[in-house]
């Protein structure tokens, strides 16, 4: 670990750490929304979704580049976890990102790095 990212001395600010442990929620359900677009092929699938607001499993499969049961798999994890939302239109279901809130962690996300790239020089 580098020396700049550790303290020399060990000082516990109690009221500080109290105040944080008080305000701290459970993150439980967070976390799993990190792990579930930790996986690239759903963060690709996410990503498209803020693209074009609705794809149907067959388009989805064709970003993806995968059969359209792994593409439902992964797009049924993500409904599942209430990242996203599905309709059914005759015999194709349809699906697009829950609300803006995922719309806007998965632009901003990608934004990051974008904007970190610049800062080192590489390029996106």
């Amino acid at each position: 670990m580098p020396k700049q990212d550790m303290c020399e001395v060990t000082i516990i600010h109690e009221d500080v750490v109290v105040a944080v442990k008080k305000q701290l929620p459970d993150v439980t359900k967070v976390a799993q929304i990190f792990k579930a677009l930790a996986d690239e092929t759903r963060l690709k699938i996410a990503y498209a979704l803020t693209i074009e607001d609705e794809l149907c499993v067959c388009d989805v499969s064709e970003i993806i580049g995968s059969s359209t049961a792994t593409a439902s798999h992964h797009l049924r994890f993500l409904r599942d976890l209430s990242l996203a939302k599905s309709r059914r239109k005759g015999k194709l279901v349809y699906y697009s990102l829950a609300d803006h809130h995922v719309n806007e962690l998965v632009k901003i996300a990608y934004e990051h790095v974008i904007e970190e790239g610049e800062k080192s020089g590489e390029s996106g």
